[in-house]
């Protein structure tokens, strides 16, 4: 056990219960635990399998590569409609951890196998940028060169928020916004 994700559960006031029936069946697992983009996170052969992430409503265990497990319990759900890899079970109570052990354990054992055949997903599906970002990235070859080096997942995430304003001035505004950060190659959320 690692006295970090022992600190880290000390410190939760929201699913600390649940995280401490959920660690020995990850750890059974074979499983290394540490702390991840400041969350216990769990790791087989130094690839990721599963990070436990506190919600409000439920504790969640994501895999990494959730999409490509065969979910025959019917269990795995998905993190957001545009989320491509990641799914993951939820847990509202320590019963819900007893009653879902076996299933938890037979999906981390399948995460392993998936990892240690090196199996992806396919290729994301082709980027439509909104018409205003296609407009400035044409209009501005800097803004262009700068947003085509981001990497395809932040592409995608300044896409999705700009193109999520519904009018196109604030799509013109978010742009405006995040023209600094794209061309110092920062993510939406590096600010």
């Amino acid at each position: 056990m690692n006295p970090k994700v022992d600190a880290y559960i000390a410190r939760s006031d929201m699913w600390p219960e649940e995280m401490t029936a959920l660690r020995p069946i990850l750890l059974g697992a074979g499983l290394i635990e540490e702390i991840k983009w400041g969350k216990p996170c769990y790791s087989h052969d130094g690839a990721n399998i599963v990070i436990l992430q506190e919600m409000k409503d439920f504790l969640s265990l994501m895999f990494f590569k959730g999409a490509l497990l065969k979910d025959p319990a019917g269990v795995l759900k998905e993190q957001g409609p545009n989320t491509r890899h990641a799914r993951r079970i939820e847990f509202t109570s320590v019963d819900d951890v007893a009653r879902l052990a076996g299933t938890v354990e037979a999906y981390i054992e399948e995460a392993v196998v998936v990892e240690e055949a090196g199996l992806e997903l396919g290729p994301a599906p082709e980027l439509i940028l909104a018409d205003e970002l296609k407009a400035r990235l044409d209009r501005d070859p800097k803004l262009k060169a700068a947003f085509e080096s981001l990497t395809p997942g932040r592409q995608r995430e300044y896409n999705l928020f700009i193109s999520g304003a519904k009018q196109a001035t604030t799509r013109e505004a978010r742009i405006d916004k995040y023209t600094k950060a794209i061309l110092s190659g920062k993510g939406l959320r590096d600010q």
